[in-house]
């Protein structure tokens, strides 16, 4: 065990929300050092680099809103690569010197509160000792990967990927390739390796509700009149809309339109892409299952001109929504319903034909077939929301760990700190916006609260603050009530809802009231000398 270093801030995680934090704490003239379990910035980014991957928000808004960093980078396509991601991480560092304050291959295994001194103790996987007034969990949504139990696992002979954990060397050509899952990045995946394998199989257990991307490139000349004119007014905007984009969603009920007008709304969204027929639609479609319906009518319709195999139609696109459309953030793709139709790529419906077992060579389905494989990929996702935090022994004033606690359900204040954990805050996770929107718009509007308040504290002369449980409880509740108002639970195995992982309680990990009514909740508990809190004062 390590003497033990003092800081006034520890941040844990060096994506997004982590290079936020570091910036603006410096700014106030605190002592602050990040810990970050990989090798370099990025956060999710610095996993996330499978064949395929990128971002699913355009990128006027994927970068921080500082102009110092935006008037001077351009990324190449509208909706960048993990690539780009790492070079415009790179490129801050340049800027701002990031990395002086980061300690990497970090793991942190424990936090415990002092209450005597108002201090965390944060203790790292290989000994090392931090401790700090504050801590700043910016963990992500994604951080912690999963792969169910599947018999037989350990004996598969060939390669295993997760996507989460991709190697940096990898071949795909003339291989034979399984895929488990049909998700986003399972998606991306797919449209990749497609063409360079000898055959790809895919196991789906849910069709996927994708949306075109309509990925497009970037001039430079292009971009530096979008500078001229309108970043400013884009991140201006991205606070006043539901997910944080430049577009919002329309107040209108479908029930108040002509089929007309719906037909013409409904063509013009899909044709912009990205996700301007999700969160840029009609309200309804969250909250009315036959606005709901209408809405994957035309989708279904859509996706189907595109496979002409009936089979394949009712495996992708089936007659019968999975789900209600939406209450999933969609994936984004460019050409993944024409995969299917490659001679060398076969769909196995795992609710007709479950995974059985793992075998030397390959994968046996409950219909006795044996899917003989070289690589197989679990793009099987993640202990979503929660996942990043629970992993921690997180201790507070009552010495009971945050994972005990939130056994029985997630629990927090704002969506942003939780009652017995004083000066601990997290950004981006459990009951925030979170993947319901952009993430930078999430992330530096939470961040910059969390600077007020620490601000705040420090100049006013308090120790600490924490969460009320009453206060926690009504939040909460908020939180459970604008769910069961819509129709988010009818999606079963949703990562919203923590069902996709086995135990965990199922419940909206979300708020699902859009930007502008969770910043009016915080800003107004910050205006009202942090009502729902206890400020405890300096001795």
């Amino acid at each position: 065990m390590s003497e033990p270093h003092d800081y006034d801030v520890l941040i844990v995680g060096a994506g997004f929300a982590g290079v936020h934090q570091l910036l603006n704490i410096r700014k106030l003239g605190l002592t602050v050092k990040v810990l970050e379990i990989g090798e370099d910035l990025a956060g999710t980014w610095l996993w996330n680099r499978y064949p395929g991957a990128r971002v699913d928000s355009p990128s006027p808004f994927y970068q921080f809103s500082d102009p110092e960093l935006w008037q001077d980078w351009t990324y190449t396509e509208k909706y960048p690569d993990w690539r780009e991601i790492q070079a415009y991480f790179r490129y801050v560092n340049d800027k701002f010197d990031v990395k002086r304050d980061v300690v990497f291959h970090s793991r942190v295994a424990s936090a415990h509160w002092n209450d005597l001194v108002d201090r965390w103790t944060v203790t790292t996987e290989d000994g090392r000792v931090f401790r700090a007034q504050f801590l700043s969990l910016c963990t992500g949504i994604g951080s912690k990967h999963h792969i169910p139990i599947f018999k037989g696992i350990d004996t598969f002979q060939g390669d295993v990927y997760h996507s989460a954990r991709w190697p940096e060397k990898y071949d795909f050509k003339d291989k034979r390739a399984g895929i488990i899952g049909t998700g986003a990045t399972a998606i991306q995946i797919i449209q990749e390796i497609a063409p360079h394998v000898a055959h790809l199989t895919v196991f789906q257990r849910t069709p996927n509700l994708a949306l075109p991307i309509r990925q497009q490139s970037i001039s430079a000349e292009a971009e530096e009149k979008l500078k001229k004119d309108l970043y400013p007014v884009f991140f201006r905007r991205r606070g006043q809309t539901f997910s944080g984009f430049d577009y919002d969603i329309d107040p209108k009920s479908i029930p108040d339109t002509t089929p007309e007008e719906r037909l013409l709304a409904f063509e013009e969204k899909w044709e912009k892409g990205g996700f301007h027929f999700w969160v840029g639609s009609y309200a309804d479609l969250f909250m009315n299952q036959e606005a709901n319906d209408e809405a994957y009518a035309f989708w279904r319709k859509k996706v189907r001109e595109r496979i002409p195999d009936p089979e394949l139609q009712e495996k992708l696109a089936p007659m019968q929504a999975p789900h209600p459309w939406g209450v999933r953030r969609p994936s984004l793709e460019q050409r993944y319903f024409e995969v299917y139709s490659q001679p060398n790529v076969t769909l196995v419906d795992v609710n007709k034909a479950a995974i059985e077992e793992i075998v030397p060579n390959g994968l046996r389905t409950s219909d006795g077939t044996v899917h003989e494989l070289d690589i197989l990929v679990f793009a099987t996702g993640f202990d979503m929301i929660t996942g990043g935090i629970t992993s921690i022994d997180i201790r507070g004033q009552d010495g009971l760990s945050i994972k005990e606690k939130w056994a029985n359900g997630v629990k927090s204040y704002l969506g942003l700190a939780s009652a017995t954990y004083p000066n601990m805050f997290w950004i981006y996770g459990p009951q925030s916006p979170a993947g319901l929107s952009n993430g930078p718009s999430s992330i530096e509007m939470t961040s910059e609260w969390i600077i007020n308040c620490i601000k705040y504290l420090k100049e006013n002369n308090f120790s600490s603050i924490v969460p009320i449980e009453e206060a926690q409880l009504a939040y909460s509740e908020h939180v459970d009530q604008l769910g069961a108002a819509a129709l988010w639970s009818k999606a079963k195995n949703s990562w919203y809802m923590g069902s996709n992982i086995e135990g965990k309680k199922v419940q909206m990990l979300q708020f699902p009231g859009g930007l502008p009514a969770y910043a009016k909740l915080c800003n107004d508990a910050a205006t009202n000398s942090y009502d729902g809190f206890h400020l405890k004062c300096s001795i």
